[in-house]
């Protein structure tokens, strides 16, 4: 087998940028893309401060979590380990963007010029219209890699057969070559040389390897220290908001959860209180069809959303669309026949739609905040949570019986303290250090959220309702908007990124590497 990878020798790395340029000019990326770059970050204290760099891009996984979660098959990885993008298959949902732990995934939707609109001789050759509004990232130059073995050279060894980035490094930096072969350039390397890879404990298995001292010494620890993100030394590598999904992704958990609760609620008081509401199963329906439109109108390529059906074996995406399928089609059918049967099977579907929704968060491995496996029943519970209140308001405005009323507070009373309790599960298997501070500063703050205090004021709400309709539908709305508060918090607001871990900071000369750092973890 072949496993190209590139060896990153950070002793050696002087900052220079020059295989950043070296890439962009290749690769003629638009402005502020860098499929390349080289971080620039200070460490220690003052006076012992020391500068440091490190290349990074994409890390052509082992296990490429943004493959898996690809809903269009765009994302595919070779038998030689290099990842690859079908810029014809993928839609531009940014799905993999938030996937990644390396922030190595880009999407440009619109063509842009370097200087001044005005595009240079390089851009115009290498323009590729294919890559505007679909996923991009470091291909490790396969063009030349396959060309290059064609004509019978070694990649690493000859440079017309190695990556542009290895090919410009002035200080013998980086090396690319075959881990798999005991005998290549880069496995003699990691030899001689002490080494890691970034946020392995993540199971990804990334192609970057990064050199930080040769065999000596007696340290052998390599787990980055958890510590402040200096807005001046470590902002280079300090977690950062994302910012390929926005308030419209957003927009699809918000109604989709609420949407789909509520259908689930209408159904089952259909078995208990006679036929269902046709409003409610109505309204359920409208919320997950806006839910749907708003991501629709996220996409980058938005005419391909067909695409999203291709890839039901590893994408919560894909699967999440076609459990959409059922729930439209036995919805439209209650509206049209409302017969309670036919209603619980939408029901059903709309359950899976929102287990699918919190799935998709927590494959997510690029966001802390999302990938706690609490987020899936959270998830769940909060969507079924806002539709009852929502069907709470809804019973009263069309004058459900005292009884019937004070049934429906009562279910409203657990559902908010199930998920109450879920939000606390979920918080508290963050604790301090699960996610990065500036995300759990954002999850702590705010009112309208499931914080306790929050929750208790709807609490107090649903008890006052049990005796007051108007108030009950007040603390409906209520329970509905504490969950969308959340939700929305989580996509736009918490969700920053890993930041980039140091396991060890590397040193000059023949002095010994530091202790790493894993800036933006640590109020401390």
């Amino acid at each position: 087998m072949t496993r190209y990878a590139i060896v990153a020798d950070l002793n050696r790395c002087v900052g220079c940028q020059t295989c950043t340029s070296a890439c962009k000019h290749a690769n003629a990326t638009a402005p502020g893309i860098q499929w390349r770059k080289v971080l620039d970050f200070e460490v220690g204290e003052f006076p012992d401060v020391s500068r440091a760099f490190m290349p990074v891009g994409c890390m052509h996984c082992d296990e490429p979590p943004c493959m898996d979660v690809c809903p269009t098959t765009a994302t595919g990885k070779r038998d030689d380990g290099i990842v690859t993008i079908d810029y014809d298959k993928c839609i531009g949902c940014a799905y993999c963007a938030v996937a990644c732990p390396y922030q190595a995934r880009y999407r440009v939707d619109k063509p842009a010029a370097a200087y001044a609109g005005k595009t240079m001789r390089h851009e115009a050759m290498l323009e590729d219209p294919g890559r505007i509004g679909v996923a991009q990232k470091c291909t490790l130059c396969i063009d030349r890699i396959d060309e290059g073995k064609a004509m019978g050279l070694v990649p690493g060894l000859d440079a017309a057969a190695t990556p542009a980035c290895v090919n410009s490094c002035i200080s013998g930096a980086l090396h690319m070559g075959d881990l798999d072969d005991p005998d290549s350039n880069v496995s003699k390397l990691l030899k001689e040389n002490r080494h890691f890879r970034m946020h392995e404990d993540l199971g990804t298995g990334p192609g970057i390897v990064y050199l930080y001292d040769k065999d000596i010494g007696d340290h052998t620890a390599t787990e980055p220290v958890p510590t402040t993100a200096d807005a001046v030394g470590l902002a280079a590598v300090a977690p950062k908001l994302q910012t390929s999904w926005d308030w419209r992704a957003a927009a699809n958990f918000v109604f989709g959860g609420a949407g789909t609760g509520l259908l689930a609620v209408t159904m089952v008081a259909g078995l208990f209180a006679g036929p269902p509401l046709w409003l409610a199963a109505f309204v359920a329906l409208a919320l997950v069809g806006v839910g749907l439109f708003c991501v629709w109108l996220e996409i980058g390529r938005p005419w391909r959303f067909l695409n999203v059906y291709l890839n039901p074996k590893t994408s919560w995406m894909s699967r999440e669309a076609i459990a959409a399928g059922p729930l439209f089609g036995f919805g439209a059918l209650f509206l049209i026949w409302p017969r309670l049967d036919i209603g619980l099977l939408a029901a059903v579907s709309g359950l899976f739609f929102v287990y699918c929704q919190g799935r998709i968060l927590r494959a997510a491995k690029g966001i802390p905040a999302w990938r706690q496996p609490g987020i899936v029943a959270l998830v769940m519970a909060t969507g079924v949570t806002e539709g009852a209140g929502l069907f709470a308001a809804l019973a009263v405005l069309v004058g459900y019986d005292d009884m019937v009323l004070r049934t429906i507070g009562l279910a409203l009373m657990v559902l908010v303290g199930l998920r109450a309790l879920l939000w606390q599960l979920y918080r508290g298997a963050l604790g301090a250090k699960g996610a990065p501070t500036a995300a759990l500063a954002v999850l702590d703050a705010g009112y309208v959220n499931l914080s306790v205090r929050t929750q208790a004021v709807v609490l107090g709400l649903v008890v006052i309702g049990l005796f007051s309709p108007a108030v009950l539908a007040l603390a409906g709305l209520a329970a509905l908007l504490s969950g969308w508060g959340f939700k929305y918090a989580l996509i736009t607001r918490a969700a920053f990124n890993q930041g980039f871990a140091i396991n060890r900071v590397p040193a000059r000369g023949a002095a010994k590497s530091g202790p790493g750092v894993k800036p933006g973890w640590a109020t401390d």
